[in-house]
């Protein structure tokens, strides 16, 4: 009897034994996947990363897991008591010990961006939180893990999201602090992107143009541009970073090279060097490349690199890249980027007029890019045409082109916003109003009822540019009747919307300034003396009205 219970028991504890294996096996298993779906196992080599990164990855080993679990538990603490600024530099800690682990650095990057950001009441402190969010992968992250897609995914949402969309009521401010960061390194708000494109990539590109034994570097050491122990090429970068000053305390010092160096110098000398340098200043602080930018500009149409949309576009477009490796599907969430990112852009992307001092920023529509949204969402809908997604592309094209009609019938061409119109009638059938023109009427009045900013801006910027056209080619019936009706919807929506920050256009007399400029600036040498003659006129004429008002009422 004892026997027989002791060999039960015996029984009972070996399956037990083989239920405790099972179970630990499943666990292994299953934490294996998860280890090499976030790439959490240490495999003693850290790519590019800087020298304290690593030796901290190897010289605490194993342990690394056990501090970054402490330093997780210590973030989430500071948040529930709303102690953030700590939290920044934890997050840089938490990314160096786990330098793979591209997921919990996102959600550092989301954190920064998003949680912490909307608790700042002024909207220099929401941009500070922004933007570390987005150094966080830009800066870090993507140093790392530079072939997952998600980081870039990840980081193109922050510029579409947060940045470019109006749910955030700085969203202007963090719009004007990226158009004055590009300017400041470009000293431009036009740069010659295909010679920043031609100019040397690296230092390395830039001794092969000029050797050590080029009369380049002597004129430079004549300028007496070389620093005691450093040599003349990190005396020149030197010498370029500090820029000139603007003499305006408030705005930032733009880089650029002494003007001393234009007496020691060919023309092209000079130039090939400033473009060198401001080329190298955009990868170092913007991780961007000029010879990357313009053939997305090939690809997308020329954007305004200076928006969010456009830099939106740049990493989604990498992600994408990247997801497409070793013959993968592409990254469904890239493509949304793209398309939608664009889609922004037409409607709200290229800055007319925007103050260096940060108070202002008029944006309009960006036509280069009608043809480039369009065929994206396209390409998503065929890429996904075997599952659900594909009917969110084509959704999101029908929209695009009942959006973007009207904005092309009032500001391109009506043959243009014709084929556009053709192709919607193909897609979704017969359209509210019979025929184009009635098409447009009917969507212009409903829009501007509940439109956003980017919108109205839009259409009311449309309504001003075919103002100025029916002045200039002496149509000053229809003139009137564009700046009458520009004047009213202004007033309109400003009054719609005067307690919405978020929503406030700049005011109208701005608004047909900056377009004016814009005008002026791209017609050509007939037109624009046509333009200016026809402005004085009517100015002439305004002052005329005004002495005779005045001689009247003296009377």
């Amino acid at each position: 009897m004892n026997r027989f219970r002791n060999m039960t028991l015996i029984l009972v504890l070996f399956l037990i034994t083989l239920g405790v294996f099972y179970g630990i096996r499943r666990i292994e298993y299953r934490m294996d996947n998860t280890i090499n779906e976030n790439r959490l196992r240490f495999t003693g080599e850290v790519t590019d990363a800087p020298p304290a990164v690593v030796f901290t990855t190897v010289a605490l080993g194993s342990f690394r897991g056990l501090l970054a679990d402490i330093l997780w538990l210590r973030s989430e603490t500071l948040k529930s008591k709303k102690n953030y600024f700590e939290m920044v530099q934890l997050a840089r800690w938490i990314t160096d010990l786990q330098p793979n682990y591209s997921a919990g650095t996102a959600y550092l990057a989301w954190n920064l961006a998003y949680n912490i950001s909307v608790t700042s009441s002024s909207k220099e402190d929401r941009w500070y939180w922004v933007n570390e969010g987005v150094k966080l992968i830009r800066d870090k992250a993507m140093l790392y893990n530079p072939d997952d897609p998600m980081i870039y995914r990840e980081l193109a949402w922050i510029f579409l999201h947060k940045m470019g969309n109006l749910m955030d009521d700085a969203n202007l401010y963090y719009k004007n602090q990226m158009a004055i960061e590009m300017t400041n390194i470009l000293a431009s708000t036009t740069p010659d992107w295909e010679k920043l494109a031609a100019a040397p990539a690296d230092k390395e590109e830039l001794m092969k143009l000029y050797p050590e034994d080029h009369p380049l570097w002597k004129k430079i050491a004549d300028a007496g541009i070389k620093e005691k122990d450093k040599d003349i090429y990190e005396s020149l970068y030197d010498a370029f970073r500090a820029g000139n000053p603007t003499g305006d305390d408030k705005v930032e010092v733009i880089a650029g090279l002494p003007d001393v160096l234009r007496l020691h110098l060919t023309a092209e000398e000079f130039a090939n060097l400033d473009s060198y340098f401001r080329g190298q200043l955009l990868r170092l602080r913007l991780k961007l490349d000029p010879r990357r930018m313009v053939e997305m500009d090939k690809i997308y149409g020329k954007m305004d690199w200076r928006v969010p949309e456009s830099q939106g576009v740049y990493w989604a477009t990498i992600g994408l890249e990247k997801s497409l490796a070793n013959g993968k599907k592409p990254d469904i969430n890239c493509l949304r980027h793209i398309s939608h990112g664009l889609q922004a852009g037409f409607k709200s992307g290229r800055i007319l007029e925007f103050d260096m001092g940060g108070r202002y920023i008029q944006m309009v529509p960006n036509f280069n890019l009608v043809d480039s949204a369009y065929e994206w969402f396209g390409k998503g809908e065929d890429e996904f045409s075997d599952s659900g997604a594909g009917s969110s592309f084509r959704s999101g094209k029908i929209n695009f082109l009942k959006d973007s009609i009207p904005l092309i019938y009032l500001n391109v061409s009506i043959s243009k916003a014709q084929e556009l119109f053709d192709k919607l009638q193909q897609i979704d059938g017969p359209q509210k109003g019979g025929d184009l023109s009635g098409f447009v009427l009917t969507n212009l009045t409903e829009d501007i009822r509940d439109a956003d900013l980017k919108k109205a801006s839009a259409v009311i910027s449309g309504y001003i540019y075919r103002a100025i056209l029916d002045m200039l080619y002496g149509n000053e019936k229809e003139a009137a009747t564009y700046a009458d009706t520009a004047r009213q919807l202004h007033v309109f929506y400003s009054n719609q919307n005067k307690d919405i920050e978020r929503n406030t256009l700049p005011p109208f007399q701005i608004m047909v300034k900056g377009i004016l400029q814009n005008m002026l600036a791209n017609l050509p040498e007939n037109d624009r003396r046509k333009l200016e003659a026809v402005i004085e006129n009517q100015m002439a004429e305004q002052d005329a009205e005004k002495r005779l008002l005045k001689e009247t009422t003296a009377m």
